[in-house]
């Protein structure tokens, strides 16, 4: 199952805070999955041998959906793969883990407290600005704002390789899948 964090609705769409709905929309068009029923406040794609999801939540009460996604499907949370934006990374870097804790995501944080686990898999997608230009004071409008003009091509870029992340790791596993994405 790979979930695809952001938040609903077309004036979120486009946001840096929304690379896990697009990462997810990516999917669905490489594999031509099939939209399904849409359960536990998700939307939900099938292909073969995986569930794509978007929970239709808020980022920060995602936890509710995902863990009755898990239920519904009888998934274990090692099975789960959740993709999400994070601006501790720089913009285009990604990283892929086992487990840990939610780092001030408050999407993953909601997840983890839902699954009172954090060995949930995670591709965590680097949003942060560039070397060399301000940090941005005010947090929460720099992630539900759009990528800048030059920020694009790179966001774009960044979907691609995540895509190919998830694609290993649905293949091959989360160790080759690391090996290969992260760096």
């Amino acid at each position: 199952m790979i979930v695809g964090l952001g938040n609903p609705g077309p004036d979120y769409r486009e946001t840096r805070h929304n690379l896990g709905f697009r990462l997810v929309d990516r999917l669905v068009e490489r594999w031509r999955a099939e939209e399904s029923t849409d359960l536990c406040r998700c939307r939900v794609w099938r292909a073969p041998g995986a569930v794509l999801a978007q929970p239709q939540t808020y980022m920060n009460r995602s936890g509710w959906a995902v863990e009755c996604l898990l239920d519904v499907h009888g998934v274990e949370p090692d099975r789960l793969l959740v993709a999400f934006d994070d601006v501790a990374l720089p913009l285009g870097a990604l990283r892929l883990r086992p487990r840990g804790g939610a780092g001030g995501h408050r999407g993953l944080e909601s997840i983890l407290a839902s699954l009172q686990s954090d060995a949930v898999p995670r591709l965590r997608m680097g949003i942060a600005p560039a070397a060399g230009t301000e940090p941005h004071a005010d947090l929460s409008a720099f992630v539900l704002a759009p990528f800048a003009a030059e920020e694009r091509e790179a966001a774009e870029r960044l979907l691609d390789r995540a895509a190919d992340a998830v694609e290993v790791w649905r293949e091959m596993g989360l160790e080759e899948a690391m090996n290969r994405s992260n760096g």
